[in-house]
């Protein structure tokens, strides 16, 4: 939006600013009272999001409402996986959030590219993964080994697909096309 800061309501009370650097509490301007975090405005440098369809040219549908339409016109670039790649797709065929390709730096192929976390309309959540990840973030050694296991050793996207993406959520796609 080229603003310096911009404020963010329900914040107020959470031990959130006691770990930001970029987040303070400040008095609304016009009657001076009423308290609200302001965070400094992001500019990343790179976006990278997964969505449910995308186009060659990188127009992309990401089947919900959300902010990512913000967090790609803020980014100076933006990758987008995406479940789909068709030939065109205009904001009229979008579901959800629509992003235009003037946004939109590269688009790559990556069927279950939000696991284990679901994808809208395609795919729950994987609830033991889920469970696995917040096992292993609760301290460094153990993360570390999960991040080398489903990371750093996987050679790539396919292989993580086989590996860690039960076959139980792979195959009623697959039979759609997805």
């Amino acid at each position: 939006m080229g603003v310096p800061y911009v404020p963010i309501v329900g914040l107020v009370g959470t031990d959130l600013l006691a770990r930001r650097d970029d987040m303070v509490i400040a008095a609304d301007p016009f009657d001076g009272k009423t308290k609200s975090v302001v965070a400094k405005a992001l500019r990343p440098d790179v976006a990278v999001f997964h969505a449910q369809t995308a186009d060659r040219y990188g127009n992309v549908s990401c089947g919900y409402e959300a902010e990512v339409v913000i967090l790609a016109e803020a980014s100076r670039h933006v990758i987008v996986t995406a479940e789909k790649i068709v030939d065109r797709l205009t904001d009229k065929e979008a579901k959800g959030a629509f992003i235009p390709t003037i946004h939109v730096d590269m688009v790559v192929h990556a069927p279950f590219g939000a696991h284990p976390a679901g994808c809208a309309g395609l795919y729950a959540p994987d609830a033991i993964a889920m469970r696995e990840y917040v096992k292993a973030s609760q301290d460094d050694a153990t993360f570390a080994a999960y991040l080398r296991e489903r990371v750093f050793e996987v050679s790539d996207h396919d292989e993580y697909v086989e590996r860690f993406v039960p076959r139980s959520m792979r195959e009623p796609l697959r039979e759609t096309g997805s």
